[in-house]
């Protein structure tokens, strides 16, 4: 690896494989680019995409026709995610945020969450802080897994200990039906608003106003709480959106198979269209520069921006991964969370 990109090789002195190719997000063909044999080794030169790290993995081809994904296994580098680990490329620019190198701090309390058979989930809390003192609240969609691949609930308890981060509470909530709930599903955005914040408000008290509720979320989830806070403007007073699945059909193509498109499609095209919102609300959203739908996540801010909303655009030098969302907290969600509760 150099500043200028990273060659690849995989060994394969017995000649035992019929072709390797490297699998990722961060540059077309996806996946690519294939190996070729040099010295009893597949070897490949992939150009520096616009990113700062990359994760990857092989994917084998064996003589009977099965393919198999791998990790590298001369890279001791990984990153965790729902599918498995990944080998990760970090080139000379890239720095993690400061706070994922503090000491660890006193874990404050979790709570498991069962919210009416819409979600499940955590209820985190600072430590040291009454069950009962009032406290804004941050509703984040695929929070359990947040916490486990990005580092949520880390990020919560050293910054703190450190009193950067306004006192708080965070509801980490994990779906029961992901694909259907979090796809713009007027049903979902019912029980979100009509139930689990509710109930959500008996278990975390927080003080009177919209603007100490902040709603978070990633991918499917990000579009999720956009269509909630669309559906029912009062329901959140700031939202924190990474990666967004704005599948606008003027951008969009490569997910025209998923299940819900055309429903997604629907309501983004429903927001591009909306002229003057009269409850606009702050939001930061992010997205890798290399993410297929980048142009869709900016041409949403745009949108919004241009009906009163407050958005701030913060591309991220990463693809759609866990460690991306998660080195965009700060200053995204961190600056977010001190304007509306500081």
């Amino acid at each position: 690896m150099d500043a200028d990109g990273v060659t690849f090789r995989f060994p394969d002195s017995r000649h035992a494989l019929e072709a390797v190719a490297v699998y990722q997000e961060v540059a077309s063909p996806r996946p690519g680019p294939d190996l070729r044999r040099v010295d009893g080794a597949w070897s490949a030169r992939l150009a520096r995409p616009k990113v700062d790290r990359m994760e990857y993995l092989f994917e084998l081809l064996h003589p009977d026709g099965q393919a198999e994904l791998v990790c590298d296994p001369a890279n001791p580098r990984r990153a965790s995610g729902a599918f498995g680990d990944k080998s990760v490329v970090e080139f000379p620019e890239y720095r993690p945020p400061a706070w994922v190198g503090e000491p660890p701090a006193p874990d404050g309390p979790m709570r498991d969450l069962d919210l009416g058979g819409v979600a499940t989930g955590c209820l985190w809390s600072p430590y040291g802080t009454e069950p009962d003192e009032p406290l804004p609240l941050l509703v984040a969609h695929d929070g359990v897994e947040y916490a486990r691949y990005s580092g949520l609930r880390a990020f919560f308890d050293r910054l703190w200990r450190a009193g950067t981060l306004p006192a708080m509470r965070a509801a980490l909530l994990q779906p029961v039906a992901r694909d259907d709930q979090y796809s713009a599903s007027p049903a979902y955005a019912k029980a979100l608003t009509e139930v689990v914040l509710p109930r959500l408000g008996q278990l975390a008290p927080m003080p009177a106003g919209r603007r100490y509720r902040v709603g978070m979320g990633a991918s499917l989830g990000a579009l999720a709480m956009l269509h909630a806070h669309r559906t029912e403007p009062a329901s959140f007073g700031g939202l924190f959106l990474q990666s967004g699945s704005y599948f606008h059909h003027r951008f969009f193509r490569h997910e025209i198979s998923f299940g819900h498109f055309e429903r997604i499609r629907w309501f983004l095209d429903r927001v591009h269209a909306s002229g003057h919102w009269n409850l606009p609300i702050p939001i930061v959203m992010t997205c890798g520069e290399v993410e297929q739908n980048f142009r869709n996540n900016r041409a949403t801010a745009l949108a919004l921006r241009a009906q009163g909303y407050p958005v701030r655009f913060l591309p991220v030098r990463d693809a759609h991964t866990w460690v991306g969302w998660r080195d965009a907290f700060t200053p995204g969600l961190l600056e977010l969370l001190k304007e509306l509760w500081a």
